[in-house]
């Protein structure tokens, strides 16, 4: 089969066993691999083959589930991290350097926010926020001559605001810079963001891919459409000698289709080993397999809850991509008309003290840090997720001081929506 639907690249997908081997994925627990001569593995050392030979850069449970994700999102690599947040870092790291630059949606998470406005600056990397509403004008502004890339999420954590992938890629492409997209929320299943002109996909693979809140990592896909060899200044790293492979060039030798996965895994992965643990993406192929099944599910009991909640005396505001009152509905109809994810932000009146004796009173959805797995659970993220952030930069991100986020899980709706019944007729 030359093409298989999303639902069966989720059962099979990256894995093709052959006559008498396990029907599922086995388990690589090993950190070391053996080889009868030093040539072998100095062959790998130098890649000049392919194998395995030590765990910190890859591991074939790991590589098969990449694989998966990899034929999920349509791209043509792809690598596992040991979390969505190390998936985010390499992503811009093997691209920039001290004294260069990126360009960011502001209207992301916290974490990441913080992870690029504070960590990422102290290495020297810059980077400017931008609104994904900004005008093209607004857009060109933000470029400078050591600028490497533009990155935003899909749908953004906890604002959901809907990232327009096709103007942003168009943007960037324009300006000679790959356009990176967090596709966390919908999953591949619901957006494809290569399709609209993405370059670079990554995800918290802790969140809708596992659905179980069983195993926390990342994965990074390439769409290797991205030519960096018509950018070889810019993009020294992929296009000149690395010194610590022999001088290897990395899109000589592995072309448009390989050269950013295997630049990440043989160089920043070796030299940062934020690594997937083989047991861990055991897990998360057994969450893919049911993906499509429970984000059909998810989506569709968020759009009952949002509705519900719409309509509630005590909420101020709802926003849910697939509402059709929600300020980017037209854009959630074009990128994910089949349902955008499980999650909705409402605000309840009475703000900040309000939202907390909200939350209190639930009992059958659980105050968490976690989102986007099979249990409901909420935050305030004003509190929690995003509390490092200042005033200023909280209304940068969407993120207003009543905003509840509520992660739909796949309770029955109706169980969930009684119990935001009895918690709110309880503020």
């Amino acid at each position: 089969m030359a093409k298989r639907n999303i639902g069966t690249s989720c059962v099979q997908g990256g894995y093709r066993p052959g006559n008498g081997e396990p029907r599922q994925i086995p388990i690589i627990q090993s950190t070391t691999f053996k080889y009868d001569t030093g040539e072998a593995m100095g062959k790998l050392f130098d890649l000049e083959a392919s194998g395995y030979f030590y765990s910190r850069l890859q591991n074939p449970t790991a590589d098969t589930v990449a694989a998966k994700i990899c034929e999920l999102e349509g791209g043509t690599a792809a690598m596992l991290t040991s979390s969505g947040q190390a998936a985010n870092f390499l992503a811009i790291f093997n691209l920039c350097g001290a004294g260069d630059h990126f360009i960011s949606c502001a209207s992301i998470y916290g974490g990441t926010f913080n992870l690029f406005s504070v960590t990422m600056k102290r290495m020297g990397i810059d980077v400017t926020f931008v609104s994904p509403d900004a005008t093209e004008e607004e857009l060109q502004a933000a470029v400078r001559p050591e600028t490497k890339a533009v990155f935003g999420e899909t749908i953004a954590n906890p604002a959901l605001k809907v990232l327009d992938i096709e103007r942003f890629a168009g943007f960037s492409h324009k300006n000679g810079l790959p356009l990176i997209v967090d596709n966390t929320f919908p999953t591949p299943v619901n957006c494809r963001p290569i399709e609209w002109g993405a370059d670079i996909v990554t995800h918290s693979t802790t969140k809708y891919m596992d659905g179980h809140g069983s195993a926390v990592g990342g994965a990074i896909v390439d769409s290797g459409k991205f030519d960096w060899t018509r950018y070889p200044e810019r993009f020294a790293g992929l296009c000149t000698p690395d010194e610590s492979y022999h001088g290897i060039t990395y899109t000589e030798r592995f072309g448009l289709a390989g050269a950013f996965i295997t630049k990440a895994t043989a160089q920043l992965m070796r030299d940062l080993g934020v690594t997937p643990a083989p047991m861990s993406a055991y897990l998360l192929n057994l969450g893919l397999e049911s993906l499509h099944v429970r984000m059909k599910r998810h989506s569709e009991s968020a759009v009952k809850i949002a509705e519900y909640l719409e309509k509630h005396e005590k909420i101020s505001w709802v926003c849910c991509p697939s509402l059709p009152s929600c300020k980017d509905y037209a854009l959630a109809q074009k990128y994910l008309p089949n349902g955008s994810c499980g999650v909705i932000s409402f605000g309840v009146k009475g703000g900040r003290a309000a939202a907390g004796a909200f939350m209190e009173k639930l009992q059958l959805v659980a105050i968490e840090t976690h989102v986007a797995d099979a249990r409901s659970c909420c935050l305030h993220p004003a509190t929690t997720t995003h509390r490092q952030l200042s005033d200023a930069e909280l209304v940068a991100c969407g993120v207003s001081p009543d905003l509840v986020r509520l992660s739909v899980g796949l309770e029955d709706a109706e169980d969930l929506i009684a119990d935001l019944e009895q918690a709110l007729a309880q503020v």
